[in-house]
């Protein structure tokens, strides 16, 4: 590095208080304090200065590294980038100040730009001796004490200290516990994704007791509903779908991998080995059927099915999926990043990931049923049976000859229907060329689809044959392979580019990897790995997410990515505090959800105070509660719950309500979809049949993920089209019906004891005086609106009914019924 002789302005002292350090610093961080490297100056380093100073080697420019200590000091030719206590001396500082455009760092072009803030926060470590320590998140969590504070009344478990600490330090008090209908349903909509019955809500504000909430908590906890909003919330990162994914999209059956989740959860399996029966459940010794089924979590992975792929290259896709997804959900590192080149601003080398590549890259991909051994036995003699008389007839000229011609006659929708076995038959051309194998299963689709008359008698005598055949579930699973398969570097990330082989292993920069054998690590050393309490980064991203979906945000606000560029935690001693509590409570998820719960941090009420507007607009420090729209499949859940359709069995094989017409054509094969009649269309929207291409609108609308990748925090939109949805759709209507003859059926004579009925079922409280007379103005419009329609021949219970569907439907659609407060 050659140093430049630049213009040198005299350097500022600035004096003001960090007013952005809620960004920059823990909560509560004042200039007086010491300035951490690894909280307050590698975040700003690493977004302005690591993609051309950073661990990338191939990248880096002028042969300066500022993501070491070694690299940042070093002499570079009578002068360094950082001289600790030296900030005049320091080129980095220097070159930040530099009024030359030329000479400025980092470069005017390329869009970064460091605040005075920021600046002045460098001058301040520079002149602190430039302390050094490893990013945050690679250390060990650290087990401190809570911190003292002065009001300890307001304190009911340890993490009110850790919230409440920083506040009263800068003069900020906490918000008032929330009303008690506000708690009710802010935990019930939490911890089991429905909203409270009047039945519910009036027995809590009956009970005085002392432990009054917390027996609520305990009660919303050992709910069989739990593991149902729990578990969606695990799909997301588990990319669960009931389709192949691509554009032909095709049907799979693994919803009894969503069943084991809701499962395990509801008994609160610990983490650690919920980890290890997803990862490497059929590694396991004297593996279950339920661990096989766990194992799903991997086979969720989209399935290219397109003609004339290269198979090779979508395996290594699949294999790249579940390592990115792995990297993501335990890890919360980018791990993706090193896939064609050393992670630019992390320390994950490309070598480091395809040694963890190494671990996934060894599975079959089987699918097995689940069922009794009787319900198998019987089922395979009865596909025996099957085979045996297609045996019988695939060589008769005259079936051959028709089959030949159903084959030649069939359109591209017609041929993308198939299954996948039938497809890649067809693509083994000429006809007369193919294994008997493959002929064998186009001939079975042939007899079972053709509609000509010397087929016929065969495909009913097979019917006839297959009419016991035993319904038996299948699931897509992961099995290892006898064998290893060789993993080599792929050199830019291409697989037709390999390099030189590698073994399993973990990043270098994480603790080493403790292999239960002397012989070659596999997927169970992994999730044992991921699960060892050495590991720094398991604990606290998984408490994370709990705190995440209790506050809106998460201490670390990037969830997927506790690395160099992600957010610092606002609250770190929390943070480490909830990840070593979690580890000594033996992995036990309740117990930290217990934990929150309980907490009066989590208690606060949610209204907006505008002191707090200018000092903390992000609520940050959380001197109040969030203000959260629920998820997609709550809001379906709770106008479910409303107007008493609710079916609440829970798991089993995807359903199918109603949806607009139209949707399945978007996608490349309309799949069709028919809306059930029974009891299934008034389950639970976390069991809606997901097509990956055509998702159903109401997901889409409320930013349901997409399935494709690990989803770990979802998005929040407010458009006009999802206040349409609420009013027009046809199961929304359909919704407002139920609630208005529920509310005429079962509700006080008089319209007034209707309407409180009606918005109790809604948002569990009562309506104020105002709210109540505004709706009594709506139904008394719509009242002489439906009798003005009907003519001389009105009929006045139907009106009746139409007036209050007016009333449901409005109340269905309001902001706050939407909203968790």
């Amino acid at each position: 590095m050659t140093r430049p002789q630049p213009s040198r302005a005299p350097a500022r002292l600035c004096t003001l208080l960090l007013a952005s350090a809620g960004l920059l610093a823990p909560v509560g961080g004042r200039a007086e304090e010491p300035v951490s490297f690894s909280r307050q100056i590698r975040p700003i380093l690493a977004d302005s200065c690591f993609s051309c100073h950073g661990p990338d080697a191939n990248a880096r420019k002028a042969n300066l590294r500022l993501d070491t200590v070694d690299g940042a000091t070093a002499d570079l030719g009578g002068f360094a980038a950082i001289v600790p206590g030296s900030p005049e001396e320091s080129e980095v500082l220097l070159r930040i100040e530099e009024e030359l455009a030329e000479h400025r760092m980092p470069p005017p072009d390329s869009g970064k730009s460091l605040s005075r803030n920021q600046i002045d926060l460098i001058r301040r470590w520079i002149e602190q001796g430039a302390p050094w320590e490893g990013h945050w998140a690679f250390s060990p969590p650290s087990r401190v004490e809570p911190p003292p504070v002065v009001d300890e009344e307001w304190c009911r478990n340890p993490i009110d200290r850790f919230i409440l600490s920083p506040l009263e330090r800068d003069g900020i008090a906490p918000s008032p516990v929330a009303d008690r209908v506000t708690l009710i349903r802010r935990a019930s909509l939490d911890v089991i994704g429905l909203p409270p019955t009047p039945e519910e809500v009036d027995a809590f504000l009956a009970d005085d007791s002392p432990d009054a909430y917390e027996a609520l908590i305990d009660r919303l906890l050992a709910s069989p509903h739990f593991g149902e909003r729990w578990g969606r919330l695990w799909l997301d990162m588990a990319r669960y779908a009931d389709s192949n994914g691509y554009s032909i999209d095709a049907p799979r059956e693994i919803w009894l991998y969503r069943d084991w989740v809701i499962d395990a959860l509801n008994r609160d399996l610990p983490f650690d080995e919920f980890t290890l029966d997803q990862l490497a459940g059929d590694l396991r010794p004297g593996a279950t059927t339920e661990q096989l089924v766990a194992t799903g979590f991997h086979r969720n992975t989209p399935i290219n099915q397109e003609g004339g792929i290269d198979r090779e290259q979508f395996r290594i896709e699949s294999v790249i999926d579940r390592l990115n997804t792995t990297g993501t959900v335990w890890l919360g590192l980018t791990v993706g990043c090193a896939q064609c080149h050393d992670h630019k601003y992390d320390p994950i080398s490309q070598v480091d990931y395809y040694r963890l590549f190494a671990f996934l890259n060894s599975v079959d991909e089987p699918t097995i049923p689940v069922a009794s051994p009787e319900d198998i036995a019987r089922r395979e003699e009865i596909e025996r049976q099957v085979a045996d008389y297609l045996s019988e007839i695939e060589r008769d000229p005259k079936l051959l000859a028709i089959q030949k011609s159903w084959e030649e006659n069939l359109d591209a929708p017609a041929r993308q229907r198939q299954s996948q076995e039938v497809r890649e038959a067809f693509d083994a051309t000429p006809f007369d060329k193919r294994t008997p194998e493959a002929n064998r299963v186009v001939f079975a689709a042939f007899i079972d689809q053709s509609d000509a008359p010397e087929v016929t008698p065969h495909r009913e005598a097979l019917q006839k044959i297959k009419a016991d055949l035993p319904s038996i579930p299948t699931t897509m699973v992961v099995r290892e392979q006898a064998s290893p398969r060789e993993t080599r570097f792929l050199m830019g990330g291409d697989f037709t580019r390999p390099g030189e082989v590698v073994e399993p292993g973990v990043p270098s920069v994480l603790p080493p990897l403790r292999s239960r054998s002397a012989g070659r690590p596999d997927r169970l050393d992994l999730a044992r790995w991921l699960v060892d309490p050495a590991n720094p980064l398991t604990a606290r991203v998984t408490v994370n997410r709990i705190w995440q979906a209790y506050f809106g945000r998460g201490i670390v606000e990037t969830g997927e990515d506790f690395g160099t560029q992600g957010t610092p935690p606002s609250h770190p001693e929390l943070l480490d505090w909830l990840a070593t509590e979690f580890v000594a409570r033996g992995w036990s998820q309740k117990a930290i959800h217990r934990l929150i719960l309980t907490s009066n941090a989590y208690r606060q009420a949610s209204a907006h105070r505008p002191e707090l507007s200018e000092i903390d607009p992000g609520n940050r420090r959380l001197a109040r509660q969030s203000r959260l729209r629920i998820e997609a499949e709550l809001i379906r859940d709770s106008a479910l719950v409303a107007s008493g359709l609710l079916h609440p069995k829970i798991g089993g094989p995807s359903v199918f309500p109603p949806q607009p017409d139209g949707v399945m054509s978007l996608g490349q094969v309309d799949r069709g979809w028919t809306a059930d009649q029974g009891p299934d269309r008034y389950r639970r929207g976390m069991y809606t049949f997901f097509w990956r291409a055509t998702p159903h609108p109401l997901l889409v609308g409320f930013d349901a993920p997409d399935g494709t990748f690990a989803c770990t925090r979802r998005a929040r939109s407010n458009t006009p089209l999802q206040a349409l949805m609420l009013l027009n759709d046809e199961a929304f209507f359909e919704f407002a019906s139920a609630l208005a003859d529920r509310v005429l059926a079962t509700g006080p004579t008089d319209d007034a004891g209707r309407i409180d009925l009606a918005f109790r079922l809604c948002l569990a409280r009562h309506p104020d005086e105002a709210e109540s007379a505004r709706l009594a103005e709506l139904l008394e419009g719509q009242r002489a609106h439906a009798l003005g329609n009907s003519g001389a021949g009105a009929d006045p219970e139907a009106a009746e009914r139409s007036a209050w569907t007016a009333v449901a439907r409005v109340l269905l659609n309001l902001d706050e019924f939407i909203t968790r407060e």
